[in-house]
């Protein structure tokens, strides 16, 4: 007897493979090609924590944002300075994804904690303003999942005065995407990495 062919989709990715993934996209990408200098000290002292969300909707994930926002802020800086909150069941949709940063911010607000802590984002089709979805300047905000990084103010005080030319970073990073174009990035990509 023959097996029929089956409409039922890849199975829903684990969340080792999640974390796998989003670790090779943070040392291969984020730090392999230092589009943020300041990715390395805290990924070599383990200050970062990587949350996988379960979240399927918007409410949801406002909720998970809140809890990591406040956890965040309780922790002890030395042992947990950033954290990643990954949202692989959620706003897969940009446009979607882009509309619910400004929830984001109404809830750091609300938290009281502008000025204390700032949300970042990340996206597998972030688009910058102005620039066309194959734009390879648009990888240096790309993603394997949507992603909310939460970082300490403070800490990226410290690190601007470190590297006091924070201002180039992004000029900087196009011109390293522009160089590799979408040929070097995948080559790039598809290497592993003994820091991960």
């Amino acid at each position: 007897m023959t097996a029929l062919p089956t409409d039922r989709p890849d199975p829903a990715p684990s969340h080792d493979d999640i974390l796998q993934a989003t670790r090779h996209w943070l040392t291969r990408a984020v730090i392999g090609l230092n589009l943020c200098p300041f990715a390395k000290s805290v990924h070599v002292k383990n200050q970062i924590r990587y949350a996988i969300s379960d979240a399927t909707d918007l409410e949801h994930v406002l909720t998970d944002l809140e809890a990591e926002l406040l956890a965040l802020q309780n922790a002890d800086p030395a042992e947990r300075d950033t954290t990643l909150l990954i949202f692989p069941h959620a706003l897969a949709n940009f446009a979607d994804f882009n509309d619910s940063l400004y929830f984001a911010d109404r809830l750091l607000k609300q938290l009281r904690l502008e000025g204390t802590l700032q949300i970042a984002s990340f996206h597998p089709q972030y688009q910058f303003e102005g620039a066309a979805p194959d734009d390879i300047e648009n990888y240096t905000n790309r993603a394997p999942y949507p992603i909310l990084h939460l970082l300490r103010e403070a800490s990226i005080e410290r690190a601007v005065d470190a590297f006091p030319d924070a201002e180039a970073i992004y000029g900087r990073n196009q011109a390293t995407l522009r160089r590799l174009g979408p040929a070097g990035w995948r080559e790039w990509m598809s290497r592993s990495d003994d820091a991960e």
